[in-house]
């Protein structure tokens, strides 16, 4: 559930803010308002026809809906509606508090309680599936697979997980009161805990037999430059020797958090570039500054998606290292995130990248140097021991070859 959470939240968050760039509203309004007088009303999205049909159609709601309307709600999805029609998942309109709330996400650290949540499908239930060292959450006694019931003495039973999330996250009151449902025991247990600033562990590392360290990447948000470096330099202290990077079922994340890596890797020269559609070229290099010259290997699969392909792609251009495991998911193209005067916001595909050696692998993926399919019996645990991880015994195997 954990790794089936995280990928959806990369979805939303990470790959729809590869690259963000904040548009000057009026030079944004200029440009748009130019476009519309140089096209004829037939060339244009919205004619005086289309005017006169939204009228009509406001008129019959409120003539005839029996429910009372929100028209702030219904014209946000009047915009939604209009950047579906472009047919791309990765497109999307954000009012100013969705906008608020994604770039949070990217930021890798949000006041709150340190809890990560599940929500079924098919029952509702919003279920803890982890909660962060140290967190108010673990401090409190939340447990893994506790059931949540109540937040702040109001039912969750109909919300969705965002609704909850935005509710610990963004309350008036510092403090969060959560009543669960806990297997094993007969009666419902309330905790309260204080909201704070809570940093998303997006790394984690240790050191394996025969000097070899193993480094985790979850996903590429703000925070994970610096716990990256300090993971790694906590490693050589260690006395590590070879190296293993994991980003396995990482949604990828931010395009400079993941070139700022590789900077740490890579020798002096090309990262990744992007084109648009007017081939218009923009390029991310690394300076000759940190080098990690000894042996690497790096895990992906499926769902090692957008800068995971990055960070994959260039490492095995420069032939620093291995790939193992299975062909990535194959995103290669990048969204611009442009803000509107009303602090609501349009996210657009905008780009395509290549790998140092001009490699497209949209729709494609990386394939790996190694390629090893995760073994049948341990493809649905939620946690994989490291002896019963045959792709990470195939790293470890090569390493020590």
């Amino acid at each position: 559930m954990e790794k089936n959470y995280r990928f959806f939240k990369g979805f939303l968050s990470g790959w729809a803010f590869m690259l963000v760039i904040s548009a000057v509203a009026l030079g944004m309004r200029g440009k748009i308002q130019g476009s519309a007088s140089e096209n004829s009303e037939e060339d244009s999205v919205v004619t005086q026809e289309h005017i006169n049909k939204l009228a009509e159609l406001e008129t019959m709601i409120d003539q005839y809906n029996l429910e009372e309307t929100d028209k702030n709600t219904m014209t946000d999805y009047m915009y939604k509606g209009m950047i579906a029609g472009l047919e791309d998942p990765y497109a999307a309109y954000y009012t100013a508090e969705e906008l608020e709330s994604v770039q949070r996400s990217l930021e890798g650290s949000y006041k709150g309680i340190g809890v990560l949540m599940t929500q079924s499908s098919d029952t509702n239930e919003i279920k803890v599936v982890r909660c962060y060292e140290g967190s108010p959450a673990e401090t409190a006694g939340l447990q893994e697979d506790d059931i949540v019931l109540e937040l702040n003495g109001q039912d969750v039973s109909e919300m969705t997980l965002s609704e909850v999330v935005a509710m610990i996250q963004g309350g008036e009151e510092d403090t969060v009161t959560v009543t669960v449902k806990r297997e094993g025991e007969q009666e419902n247990l309330t905790f309260s805990m204080e909201r704070t600033e809570v940093k998303i562990p997006t790394v984690n590392a240790e050191m394996l037999e025969d000097q070899i360290g193993y480094l985790q990447i979850v996903e590429f948000d703000s925070v994970t430059v610096s716990q990256f470096e300090e993971a790694l330099s906590q490693l050589e202290k260690e006395g590590m020797e070879k190296l293993i990077v994991d980003v396995r079922d990482n949604p990828g994340g931010m395009l400079t958090s993941v070139c700022d890596i590789l900077d740490q890797i890579l020798p002096e020269g090309l990262m990744v570039y992007t084109e648009d559609k007017t081939g218009e070229r923009c390029e991310y290099t690394s300076d000759e500054e940190h080098q990690f010259t000894k042996p690497l290997v790096v895990l992906v699969n499926g769902e090692s998606a957008s800068a995971s392909e990055i960070f994959a792609g260039a490492i095995q251009d420069y032939g620093l290292g291995q790939i193992v495991g299975t062909t990535t998911y194959g995103k290669g193209i990048v969204q611009t995130t442009y803000s509107l005067s009303d602090g609501s916001a349009l996210k657009l595909t905008t780009a395509k990248y290549y790998t140092p050696n001009g490699n497209d692998i949209h729709e494609k993926g990386i394939t790996p140097d190694v390629v090893v399919e995760l073994d049948e019996e341990v493809q649905n645990q939620t946690v994989i021991e490291k002896e019963d991880d045959n792709q990470l015994q195939k790293a470890i195997e090569i390493l020590s070859e």
